[in-house]
């Protein structure tokens, strides 16, 4: 919820209609005032006057270009979250905004409601890093990180880790289960740190072809290769004064990791066609969902580099381990989904936390999420029940697989996990009617990620009208 303090939102755009239908989709929520600017220069003298909670850029603009004034503001006002919009077609130019520090970007047609609910989280998130900057220092009974990760022992723990390791330039190894908030605790990791005014870059180690990574991971020079008509930076240059965090760092081909075996041993970047190295400024956050030790013993991942990457090691536990902090996040989802879906639920019954804290959650965080995001959609009364949430839990269980054979139990995981996925999936894809670009921002995950998902499960673009 945005509270009680009027926020300031700024709307730049040269197009007079998207202007207003901006000022229209926030007329009834009395706590953002929405301010406009027409183009790049007014921008920037509204600023210099008074500096908004959040800005909303379009990024096709005579004058000042949409990344330029990005880049300006972003230096006059590092702490504001940024949300550009842009034309279907531009999808390239946007993701560059978000390598820029962007906080996430918005097709046209804008979706109002779609809108709303990111200034919302964009505005509690800028909340909760002011609250971090202000709490760096107080003990775990005050400190706000202890209240968003939980405080069983074993989250107190990473929390404890995560202010002992934030200020330091150590490379950190986050490892756990699939969907315990691995990048959660690297975020956490990079607001705490020197470098929070800096970009977080998360970078999917599966999600990118390997033909593609590694110009995506060093960048390259004009000419490098067939069709390199210009200069890139990579993302190591774009995280330059902030957080790289590799996700399923695990999965990087073999080439690449002796690449970046060498960048952690000089801290320099050599990129594609160059010959001269460049500073490596960055912050390197690992994550994994498997046992790089184990892998290196097998051959599997290069043992240098996985005692490179783990000078410091933060272990998730999972969500089964974490006792009522359990409930703790399920009430925060309730409130996100509410605020997403438009309800009203107001929580839950003693049977339904009964249940909530009897199942022993294969698929973790992300599973807690999807269950209680469906049970504010379906739910029919003002409070969830277990009835409520029995069948969707008992939904995510594998009923094919015999629960009596103990060499299954891992099955069983895995079945409830895809379950959860594709389920998942074809919610956003009814929601997106179809779009799947609109579906993956729904979903948090990049384009090529809901394909592969899609592909694996076998949803076709009309299964969003068969579910």
């Amino acid at each position: 919820m945005l509270g009680k303090r009027g926020r300031r939102l700024l709307a730049v755009d040269d197009d007079e209609g998207q202007r207003q239908l901006v000022a229209s989709i926030f007329k009834k929520t009395p706590a953002i005032e929405v301010v406009a600017a027409v183009d790049g220069e007014s921008a920037l003298a509204s600023v210099s006057q008074q500096a908004p909670d959040i800005v909303l850029l379009d990024l096709s603009m005579p004058g000042i270009s949409g990344l330029e004034l990005l880049q300006k503001l972003k230096g006059l006002l590092p702490n504001v979250p940024l949300v550009v919009i842009t034309a279907s077609s531009e999808v390239r130019t946007a993701v560059e905004a978000i390598q820029l520090g962007a906080y996430q970007f918005l097709t046209k047609p804008v979706n109002p409601h779609e809108l709303v609910v990111m200034v919302e989280r964009a505005l509690e998130r800028t909340d909760l890093l002011t609250e971090l900057e202000g709490f760096r220092n107080l003990p775990e009974s005050e400190d706000p990180l202890v209240a968003r990760l939980g405080s069983s022992p074993p989250m107190l723990q990473v929390a404890r880790e995560i202010r002992q390791v934030a200020g330091s330039l150590f490379t950190v190894l986050v490892q756990g289960q699939t969907g315990v908030g691995k990048e959660v605790v690297a975020r956490a990791i990079h607001d705490l740190s020197p470098r929070a005014q800096g970009p977080f870059v998360a970078l999917d180690c599966g999600a990118i072809p390997e033909n593609l990574l590694e110009s995506e991971l060093f960048g390259y020079e004009k000419g490098a290769f067939s069709g390199a008509d210009k200069r890139k930076d990579g993302l190591l240059q774009v995280a330059q004064a902030g957080t790289l965090l590799f996700d399923e760092v695990g999965n990087l081909p073999p080439a690449t990791q002796a690449k970046l075996l060498r960048v952690l041993q000089e801290r320099q970047v050599l990129p594609l066609g160059s010959t001269v190295p460049r500073k490596l400024g960055a912050r390197l956050i690992f994550a994994t969902n498997v046992s790089l030790e184990d892998a290196a013993e097998e051959g599997r991942f290069r043992a240098d580099l996985f005692y490179r990457l783990a000078e410091f090691t933060i272990t998730v536990p999972p969500l089964r381990e974490r006792g009522r902090d359990l409930l703790m996040l399920a009430r925060r989802f309730l409130d996100e989904a509410n605020t997403e879906l438009r309800r009203v639920v107001a929580g839950f019954d003693e049977s339904a936390e009964a249940e909530l804290l009897s199942h022993s959650w294969p698929g973790n965080v992300r599973e807690l999420r999807n269950v209680i995001r469906r049970a504010v959609l379906l739910a029919e009364d003002f409070t969830i029940s277990r009835n409520d949430l029995g069948r969707l839990i008992r939904g995510n269980r594998s009923p094919a697989t015999p629960i009596g054979n103990p060499t299954a139990l891992r099955d069983i995981a895995d079945a409830a996990v895809e379950t959860a996925e594709r389920d998942a999936i074809l919610r956003a894809l009814e929601a997106a009617k179809g779009n799947k670009s609109q579906a993956a921002r729904l979903l948090h995950v990049d384009f090529k990620t809901l394909h592969l998902k899609m592909r694996r499960y076998g949803i076709t673009i009309n299964h969003h009208a068969e579910s």
